[in-house]
């Protein structure tokens, strides 16, 4: 994928072709509201454009907080082929380009903690603020070391997530996440602890995954074994939805004890149930008593993404054995929905693949919501 890529004038009529399909998708009556048809999750050219527009403008979670904690702590990735590299520097947490401004070489892999990054070419050395430190020979007149500091991009805190935009005039994140807080702050998110981080690559396009994850419809038939017992499509009840965000309830049969004690000023309906969110376009979590988990994606192609989760827990509540067992309940849950998620990938390029009718609101209306938020970013 090359988000890059000009656009060709057959590219740019299949993708106004597809703009008109999802001004209709998004005109359905509100009760009678249906999803996408099978090309908005395979068509490479409207991924393309994706990639150019919708993603390229949206705010992406890129961990927790709490994953850098010191000076130097970082985290690099790779988000829309831009490299970057997430530092702790001092009382700040920012985003660089993961490029040395010399020739183009990576600085740093993976996550760990440094007091400055060499690039592994010619040994030039950055500061954790991006600030060139070193040169090595570089005694041409020309040569100016203020001209050559790491590119930054928008990087902010909320909720105890950190996120990033790769523009320089991203949208105003608390009016994109405004009223998020009523549906999630009383479980103080920002004082939950990582415990677990895993990424692996699932062969499906992104918006799969973002409508899967946000719709209580499959939770019995998909996860029969590790959710229906305690989140059972039933009891499902939408959430409330603002500019860039969904979100639904997944509540606990009456007879299931609270998992975990959390926050103190949790009401009882909070603590009975798991509050999952959307903050689009990429990132889904399910927050409960004890227990945070974020899923956040990244688009690589039309047919596959990278999926980044994390766990985190409130408090001291939890030992290690029971930590472990939700860890391994979580692999389960993902491995159930990667396989179902990869199996309809590989079907929706069908000529049937037409966008079917959506469950009522309290199943799928957080779908609706999506596809509605996708027609305002592709109308803009």
């Amino acid at each position: 994928m090359n988000e890059h890529a000009p656009i060709s004038w057959l590219e740019a009529e299949r993708i106004e072709q597809m703009r008109h399909v999802l001004a209709q998708t998004a005109a359905a009556p509100d009760d009678a509201p249906v999803g996408l048809p099978g090309h908005f999750y395979t068509d490479p050219s409207f991924f393309n454009f994706e990639c150019q527009t919708v993603l390229r403008r949206s705010w992406h979670c890129v961990g927790r907080v709490d994953e850098f904690v010191a000076t130097g702590d970082y985290l690099t990735l790779n988000l829309l082929n831009e490299p970057l590299l997430i530092v702790r520097d001092g009382a700040d947490i920012i985003a660089l380009s993961n490029l040395c401004r010399h020739r183009g070489m990576p600085l740093a892999e993976g996550q760990g903690n440094a007091n400055r990054f060499v690039c592994r070419y010619h040994a030039w050395a950055y500061g954790t603020d991006g600030a060139l430190l070193r040169a090595p020979r570089m005694k041409n007149a020309g040569f100016d070391p203020k001209t050559c500091r790491l590119g930054r991009f928008p990087c902010v805190q909320r909720f105890g997530f950190v996120y990033v935009c790769l523009v320089d005039d991203p949208p105003d994140i608390d009016v994109e996440l405004s009223g998020l807080d009523k549906v999630i702050g009383q479980y103080e998110p920002d004082k939950h602890t990582i415990v677990h981080s895993a990424a692996e690559v699932w062969q499906c396009n992104w918006k799969a995954l973002v409508e899967n994850f946000m719709e209580g419809y499959h939770l019995s038939v998909v996860h029969p074994q590790t959710l229906h017992g305690y989140t059972p499509t039933g009891l499902s009840r939408k959430g409330p939805n603002g500019p860039g965000y969904t979100s639904y309830f997944a509540n606990y049969p009456a007879n299931t004890p609270p998992r975990g004690e959390g926050a103190g000023g949790l009401s009882q309906e909070e603590r009975h149930r798991s509050s999952l969110f959307a903050a689009f376009p990429c990132q889904v979590v399910s927050v409960a008593a004890s227990l945070l988990v974020s899923l956040s994606i990244r688009p690589l192609t039309p047919t596959s993404i990278e999926v980044r989760w994390t766990m985190s827990v409130y408090g001291d509540s939890l030992d290690g054995d029971t930590i472990d067992a939700r860890i391994a309940l979580w692999d389960e849950v993902n491995r159930e929905d990667r396989e179902k998620l990869e199996a309809m990938q590989a079907a929706l390029g069908s000529v049937f693949a037409t966008g079917g009718p959506l469950a009522e609101d309290d199943y799928e209306g957080t779908i609706r919501d999506f596809v509605l938020w996708l027609a305002r970013q592709v109308a803009a």
